[in-house]
């Protein structure tokens, strides 16, 4: 029987923790229109530029199982807060970047706070709701990831008017925001709940256990699969390929970026009920369809309009995507274990890392719709594995 519980109350952590969200999407938004077109600043070719990409993703992954590590000695929220000064120091620097590898460095640097950020607050998250709200949850905390992000672009496409290194220096001042929020809002004292900073060991799910599951190793794979597209393809060779094929405008790229964040956040208010109530791998096949349906849309684009429509569609597949996956591990452990929840972020990570780089290898070496033609080829496996996977929602709370 499908749970009516459709007016549940999210605690207070769910509300904190996207509050933060947004002032990191926020920041971030206006960064991605500008990082591709600073790195090319440097001439360097788009290989190159992708690597800039791919070194947030590699130093994410490189340092997610120490992160975990890091969560379960010191808790959730004094590492949230760490990662967040990390990340605002990492990106300050790189507005003052003088060459194309202090760019790269520093970019890197700034992966390690991310990761620190991400796998924390994923924890506390799954840690403060059960799955008869976890849809729900993790749509309301994603959605304040993308209030944040709908304005960033547009912003920084007016910043990068001015200069690429602005985005940068406002980034920073955004992410100090979110540490304060975290240090001050997400406590105990101002909660008041239950939900300990340090979870009991015996509670903790091993890897070894987690590795088992195959809706987790499903739910890993989706998640390379997706970050691929939206964060290696849409992020880093998209941009240019709006630019120099379509004759797009900074501005216009930048504004492509909001639509997709305006399309996802409408698309939020829907996917967190459909994947409590229909189930995660319903919602999991709708964004995997959403998604290649915006890559076939890029193939054939000619005109500046097919950039836009693509980037709604990438909205929607994401909103399904992020939500229903992390609600998949949600359902199965429950947040028990910050090495687990870093190894299901570093699967997302992975496909941040090959993509850029093996992208844009395809772009210099042949031109922009090969590299689109490889990546709908690989992400139609998405589909395959969310009609394969078990529902690991319990329909019947």
């Amino acid at each position: 029987m499908l749970n009516k519980n459709k007016k549940a109350h999210l605690p207070r952590e769910v509300y904190v923790l996207s509050s933060v969200a947004f002032f990191v999407a926020l920041g971030y938004g206006m960064v991605i229109p500008a990082i591709p077109l600073f790195a090319k600043s440097f001439q360097v070719n788009n290989a190159q530029i992708g690597a800039i990409i791919s070194a947030f993703a590699l130093a994410r992954f490189a340092m997610g199982l120490p992160a975990g590590k890091l969560i379960d000695i010191f808790g959730e929220r004094r590492i949230q807060t760490t990662g967040l000064v990390l990340v605002a120091i990492s990106s300050f620097a790189s507005g003052l970047a003088a060459t194309y590898w202090q760019l790269l460095i520093f970019r890197a640097l700034g992966g390690i706070g991310s990761v620190m950020f991400s796998v924390s607050a994923s924890s506390l998250l799954m840690r403060s709701v059960d799955d008869s709200i976890r849809g729900r949850a993790q749509s309301t905390y994603n959605g304040g990831f993308l209030i944040g992000a709908i304005a960033g672009p547009a912003f920084g496409g007016l910043l990068s008017v001015i200069s690429l290194r602005v985005p940068f220096f406002v980034y920073a001042f955004t992410l100090v925001a979110g540490a304060f929020v975290t240090s001050f809002f997400l406590s105990e004292k101002r909660l008041g709940r239950s939900i300990h900073n340090i979870q009991d060991p015996e509670d903790r799910i091993l890897l070894k256990d987690a590795l088992k599951s195959y809706p987790f190793l499903a739910a890993m794979a989706v998640s390379f699969l997706a970050n691929w597209v939206l964060f290696g393809l849409r992020n880093s060779i998209l941009p240019l390929f709006a630019k120099e094929q379509l004759d797009a405008s900074n501005s216009s790229i930048g504004l492509g970026f909001t639509v997709a964040a305006i399309i996802q956040g409408i698309a939020l208010i829907y996917v967190g009920k459909i994947s409590d109530f229909r189930g995660r791998r319903f919602a999991l096949m709708i964004g995997s369809f959403a998604i290649l349906s915006g890559i076939a849309t890029i193939i054939v684009s000619s005109h500046w309009w097919y950039y836009f429509l693509a980037m709604a569609l990438f909205g929607i597949g994401g909103a399904f995507e992020s939500t229903s996956a992390s609600s998949v591990v949600g359902d199965l452990f429950g947040g028990k274990g910050g090495r687990v929840i870093a190894l299901f972020q570093m699967a997302g990570d992975l496909g941040n890392i090959i993509s850029p780089v093996l992208l844009g290898w395809l772009v210099d070496a042949h031109s922009y719709r090969p590299a689109f033609i490889a990546t709908a080829a690989v992400f139609s496996l998405t589909l395959l594995l969310s009609a394969k996977m078990p529902e690991t929602r319990k329909l019947n709370q």
